[in-house]
């Protein structure tokens, strides 16, 4: 497991992991990487010399604040939107590519998708928000200057 340990390190610095710079700190990092590797919170435990239920601990910690950040780049990027749809609550799933179309239009920006492929972008990036045809949750659908579309539930 030593061996697995500093393949880990070299594979973070590799990638140019920076603990300084990440929401991740070095030990979560190193728990990821391993748990990535399908090696067991037990192994990486007698590895690191700590306690499972630290490990486990540790990767719980580390996937809240992987989360965490992809919730903060999603909002950015809907910041800087040039586009941005409100689909209300009620809507027709059928209704929506229009509804960006229009919008997209509005802003001289050109979606890339087909209405079937944005109905589906929509419907999986929205989750529980899109039930069968119907938007059982407010959502706002933005669309970058390169065309991707990004959705987010609405509060």
């Amino acid at each position: 497991m030593v061996a697995v340990i500093d393949e880990v390190a070299a594979l973070l610095d590799d990638i140019g992991f920076d603990a300084e710079t990440s929401v991740l700190t070095e030990r979560q990092a190193q728990v990821l990487a391993l748990r990535e590797r399908d090696e067991s919170q037990a192994d990486i435990a007698d590895a690191l010399g700590t306690s499972r239920a630290n490990v486990s601990s540790i990767e719980s910690s580390a996937r809240e604040n992987l989360e965490k950040a992809h919730e903060t780049v999603e909002f950015a990027e809907a910041l800087r939107a040039p586009v941005r749809v409100s689909v209300p609550e009620g809507t027709d799933l059928y209704d929506v590519p229009q509804l960006v179309y229009d919008a997209c239009d509005d802003q001289g920006v050109k979606v890339g998708h087909t209405a079937p492929d944005l109905m589906k972008v929509v419907s999986d990036a929205a989750g529980s928000a899109v039930s069968g045809r119907e938007v059982a949750a407010s959502l706002l659908v933005g669309v970058t200057a390169d065309g991707t579309v990004r959705v987010r539930r609405q509060e």
